[in-house]
């Protein structure tokens, strides 16, 4: 693994161990020379990890749409920074260039990202490993929601196997680093 995508929110939430967590994460991942690739902001969460990968000396990778730079929230100073058409272009450079995927606090934008994440894995369409930080509980509604849905037979069990669920970040990163999904590919895409 080379290149970690993060999804997360643009703000930073109310609770301080959300930006505490970022900066651990952000820090890891400089330290383990991994790359950090994500939505391109300057704000929130999105801001605090690629702050803390670039503050360690690592390499961060935005991927953010016109319309949002235009808007100034685009991060300027990180090591790439490609701006792109739309939200679909977004999410498929940031699949493009991932080896991983992973999850912190964030809102409708970072929940719609994970899923569709989850979705290509649980259909086979790419064997990347999936990953949520939860960060003081924040996740633990969803996981519940999860476990309600195979029990009531709307998703396959070994669709949560794909998850690697932590609160520690630097834990979770090396977990990621050295797993490979459950699930096999039934085919392959490019993300174009």
């Amino acid at each position: 693994m080379k290149t970690l995508c993060i999804y997360c929110g643009s703000a930073a939430g109310t609770n301080p161990e959300y930006a505490a967590a970022a900066r651990r994460l952000g820090r890891a991942l400089a330290r383990l020379g991994l790359g950090l690739v994500y939505g391109g902001g300057r704000v929130g969460l999105m801001g605090i990890v690629a702050d803390a990968v670039l503050g360690s000396g690592g390499q961060a990778i935005g991927v953010i749409p016109e319309a949002l730079a235009n808007e100034e929230v685009a991060h300027n100073g990180l090591t790439e920074l490609h701006v792109v058409a739309d939200m679909h272009q977004r999410k498929a450079l940031m699949a493009r260039r991932a080896d991983a995927f992973l999850t912190l606090p964030g809102g409708i934008g970072t929940f719609e990202e994970f899923f569709e994440t989850l979705s290509w894995a649980a259909l086979g369409l790419h064997r990347k490993p999936i990953g949520i930080l939860n960060v003081a509980g924040y996740f633990d509604p969803l996981l519940s929601l999860l476990d309600h849905a195979v029990t009531e037979r709307f998703l396959r069990p070994e669709v949560l196997n794909l998850l690697l669920v932590s609160t520690d970040p630097e834990a979770l990163v090396v977990e990621l680093r050295d797993r490979a999904p459950a699930i096999g590919p039934r085919q392959r895409i490019d993300f174009a």
